[in-house]
């Protein structure tokens, strides 16, 4: 019994998730910088793109689920999470097919989930100010990322360097666990799930990834980004009267704790 379990976690089945939208230009780089033995599936769910996303992933051999109508960033998570855990997967990799994320570290972050040393890995843009400044990252957002970031570290307990980075892992238990599917479509969802982690219990951790900002990568624009900000504080806000008994949102709710 014991060697089975062994054997299953050195062994684990590893599936890449990339939510897209218009990444027909980028998509190829981003999979084919992608070790060769480093995952055992990729998929990719299309959240309606207006160019040939779905054609240039479906030549590349990639397991492609076309959204009929456009659910927004977090809904297309939720199908890529989804497909995962139906698939076997033992560890997830989320990747923007945006190139903007180095896809060469996903087996370093996989394997840091494997040998148990914590649950969920980001990757942090942020090594240095110089180094994210000459990588093309607007001057506007990388004072927001600081703010955000801060504020996250503080009202979460962690010491993270990005929490708002496009490349993310998971261990199963995690996805099996926090209530995700009750997140917001849009993109505060990544803040949704990392509060929800936290709450459950789960261990944060991070590893440099290079900063790549071009004409094709994918960003929102500046109201978005406003938005978004103040969402992101919103759920650090709910995260506290949680953690305080005054109030549970519904992301707190967890499934297991419902019966």
């Amino acid at each position: 019994m014991m060697e089975d379990v062994m054997s299953k976690q050195s062994k684990p089945k590893i599936v890449a998730v990339m939510p897209a939208y218009n990444a027909a230009a980028t998509l190829e780089k981003t999979v084919k910088d992608i070790p060769a033995g480093g995952v055992d599936e990729i998929i990719l769910v299309d959240d309606c793109s207006s160019d040939n996303t779905v054609e240039v992933a479906r030549k590349l051999g990639l397991t492609v689920i076309p959204h009929e109508t456009n659910t927004g960033y977090g809904g297309n998570q939720k199908t890529c999470y989804t497909r995962a855990l139906e698939m076997g997967a033992d560890i997830v990799v989320m990747i923007h097919p945006d190139y903007q994320y180095d896809s060469r570290v996903i087996p370093l972050a996989a394997e840091l989930i494997r040998l148990g040393n914590c649950d969920i890995i980001l990757g942090s843009r942020i090594r240095s100010r110089a180094e994210v400044l000459e990588g093309g990252m607007p001057v506007w957002k990388y004072i927001a990322n600081r703010f955000l970031t801060i504020i996250e570290n503080v009202s979460l307990g962690q010491n993270l360097g990005d929490f708002h980075s496009g490349f993310r892992a998971y261990r199963r238990e995690v996805l099996e666990t926090v209530a995700w599917e009750k997140n917001s479509d849009d993109f505060v969802f990544d803040t949704q799930f990392l509060a929800q982690s936290v709450a459950a219990g789960f261990r944060l951790a991070d590893i440099p990834v290079p900063v790549r900002y071009f004409a094709e990568a994918s960003s929102i624009n500046f109201r978005r980004s406003t938005r978004y900000g103040l969402l992101t504080l919103w759920v650090m806000f709910q995260f506290w009267l949680n953690r305080l008994g005054v109030y549970k949102a519904k992301i707190f709710r967890h499934e297991k704790e419902q019966g």
